[in-house]
């Protein structure tokens, strides 16, 4: 195979040099070109043909948005992940940066207390993305058809009669995810009867703001997580970036609770630890949906939903931006239907006990 090219886009000689040092240490790398600016990154580009861009979101001249907005314009298709601070600024701009239509990010270590971690760290978050987006070679498994249901939804169906009523909505997506949520939350009316829960694959203070934004789009109440947070109908809660979710039960009231277990499937917040914990208190009263996302998290905690006598649901993998954990669950022949973003909502009405809702075609 050959090499992947990458171009470093960052103001700091110290992350240019150190990204330039470990790319250099992996066969499957070859640094294309480094650039201090994002105007010099944009004249680059045409000279050194980059398979992936690395881009930094805070920079002099030009910043990291104005740069991706640039190379969107021109370069439709190239990759860009963006390289950004664990702070509330970098956040902010992370999720700017993928609404603009950056592949995907990842942190730059922080306070990780040596060299050696702050290199594995990039090791074990950057390098992956790059691989992947890079090659664009999916990451995802030959499906048997036969298994899953049709992966187009033509008209309004009857759900069957032996199907138990759904009390809860869990949801686990991790690439291009905050779009998809984006997309699909904000579709469910506001009457929508049962709780939701996701477990969206980010890190501390991006998971808080992504759920700032989302309050300002949903006609529910959005909210990050916490120990002790009510599971009431209405209310979607995201789990809190480096901590897993779990339902427990106090008293007669089913709540979350937050905690620092060891990730699962390299993930914290993991959607099999949540997913798991759904099957364990809603039984066939479960709906689990896996959107779009790199890996397999969520594979386990779907089969517990179905061993229970739940329901599951996959994004379909046109409109994934990564169809790894949905075509892993499709694959296993968990999946009730295989179901295109933009017709999620309307098959997550037709499945719960929404009669009393108003249901929009124009969501099919």
């Amino acid at each position: 195979m050959s090499k992947i090219h990458v171009l470093i886009v960052d103001d700091a000689v110290v992350v240019r040099s150190r990204l330039s040092k470990l790319l250099a240490l992996d066969p499957n790398f070859e640094v294309a070109g480094v650039a201090a600016t994002g105007r010099v990154a944009l004249a680059k580009i045409p000279q050194v043909n980059p398979d992936v861009v690395i881009l930094d979101v805070e920079m002099p001249d030009m910043n990291g948005l104005e740069t991706l907005a640039a190379i969107r314009q021109s370069y439709p298709d190239l990759p860009v992940i963006m390289f950004s601070t664990q702070t509330h600024t970098g956040a902010a701009a992370t999720l700017d940066a993928l609404a603009l239509g950056a592949s995907d990010y990842a942190t730059k270590p922080s306070q990780l207390g040596s060299v050696e971690a702050a290199n594995q760290h990039i090791q074990k978050t950057l390098f992956p993305k790059i691989k992947f987006f890079g090659t664009k070679i999916a990451l995802s498994p030959v499906v048997d058809s036969a298994k899953v249901a049709p992966a187009k939804i033509q008209s309004f169906r009857q759900v069957r009669s032996d199907q138990s009523t759904i009390d809860i909505l869990a949801i686990g997506v991790s690439t291009g995810g905050p779009n998809a949520l984006g997309l699909l939350l904000p579709k469910l009316p506001k009457t929508f009867p049962i709780p939701i829960v996701i477990v969206q694959h980010m890190p501390p203070m991006f998971t808080k703001l992504m759920a700032e934004r989302l309050a300002t789009k949903c006609q529910l109440h959005v909210a990050e997580a916490y120990s002790g947070a009510p599971l009431t109908p209405g209310m979607i809660w995201i789990a809190p970036g480096d901590h897993h979710i779990e339902v427990t039960k106090s008293g007669a009231q089913m709540q979350l609770t937050a905690h620092q277990a060891p990730p699962e499937n390299f993930c914290r917040p993991s959607v099999d630890v949540l997913f798991r914990s759904i099957a364990q208190h809603y039984k066939a009263r479960s709906l689990g949906i896996i959107l779009t996302g790199m890996g397999q998290d969520g594979l386990r905690g779907c089969e517990s939903i179905r061993n229970v006598g739940g329901q599951i649901l996959a994004q379909d993998e046109a409109s994934s931006v990564v169809w790894g954990m949905p075509g892993f669950v499709v694959h296993a022949g968990l999946a009730d239907a295989v179901v295109p973003l933009e017709a999620m909502s309307i098959e997550i009405l037709r499945r719960v006990d929404c009669t009393s809702l108003t249901v929009h075609r124009e969501f099919l």
